[in-house]
């Protein structure tokens, strides 16, 4: 099969946290400070005007309520009837900025923060995987992760995947069903060079990874072995996610600029799409 990325919208500005429901493709964009929705035509819609603090990671609670991340107010916030009210504060966990989530089957809610400020060249430091329950609690589920970003869950449920910004290393936790993580180990190596922003998983336990550094969406193993590398060109690779018929639509949230800082005609933001083979699968 050849591998053509194709452009859906360029309505982002900057895209992120992009998830499949509903026959839509979900994303926050965050220079923006909105949720929005994109049909496989392309047809863009707004669903949450304005999200104080920056938007980034979303996912949905077992009752289908959306959660969404703040990313500076370090919050999660519950969407009601189109409010938005505050879930949990990782204030006293999450350092510089409260990133991406996945929420598994059960509502536990696992996020990444960036742990430093990269755009002022601050020192690479460790931080923590969090979890926050449905009913708002807030844990420290891990650890010494260097920059932790997109997360999935492969579709059995029982291994949680999260992708370093700082580190070619993809990290697997054993995941209970009651949400705590356990045996950490090195689900894959990334290719040298490539780092993982966001990242989905599919139906035969492989992923995909969104890498800025080396401009490339990655499909790798559990073990290492890639399969695929498709590159973006000049542009960033930001996040990815498995959607459309059959899932075998693979969205690409890509853009010309990756400082935040920047304007929205330098940020150039863009949805790109291609075909595959495997489906995807678990969460998101």
């Amino acid at each position: 099969m050849m591998y053509q990325l194709k452009t859906l919208t360029s309505d982002p500005d900057f895209g992120e946290g992009p998830r499949w429901r509903n026959d839509k493709l979900w994303f926050s964009d965050v220079k923006a400070e909105k949720v929005k929705t994109v049909d496989i035509d392309g047809n863009v819609e707004v669903v949450l005007n304005h999200v104080e603090g920056r938007p980034s990671g979303l996912g949905w609670l077992p009752d289908d309520s959306m959660v969404v991340v703040s990313m500076d107010k370090h919050q999660v916030m519950k969407v009601d009837n189109d409010e938005l009210t505050m879930l949990a504060d990782t204030s006293h966990i999450s350092r510089y900025i409260l990133n991406d989530m996945v929420v598994d089957q059960s509502g536990n809610i696992f996020l990444s923060n960036v742990g430093f400020n990269y755009e002022a060249g601050e020192e690479v430091v460790p931080t923590a995987i969090i979890r926050v329950t449905p009913d708002g609690t807030v844990y420290n589920a891990a650890g010494d992760v260097w920059a932790p970003n997109g997360m999935a869950i492969t579709a059995d449920g029982k291994t949680l995947v999260v992708g370093q910004s700082s580190s070619p290393e993809l990290l697997g936790f054993d995941l209970a069903s009651d949400g705590e993580l356990s045996g950490r180990h090195v689900y894959a190596l990334l290719p040298e060079g490539a780092i993982a922003d966001g990242i989905c998983v599919d139906l035969e336990g492989a992923l995909w990874v969104a890498s800025p550094l080396t401009r490339e969406f990655i499909r790798v193993r559990r073990g290492g072995e890639v399969t695929h590398r498709i590159s973006t060109g000049e542009r960033y690779a930001i996040a990815c996610m498995l959607g459309g018929e059959h899932r075998k639509t693979l969205f690409c949230m890509t853009c010309a600029g990756i400082s935040l800082s920047a304007s929205a005609e330098e940020l150039g933001g863009r949805i790109e799409t291609m075909t595959v083979e495997v489906p995807g699968a678990g969460w998101p």
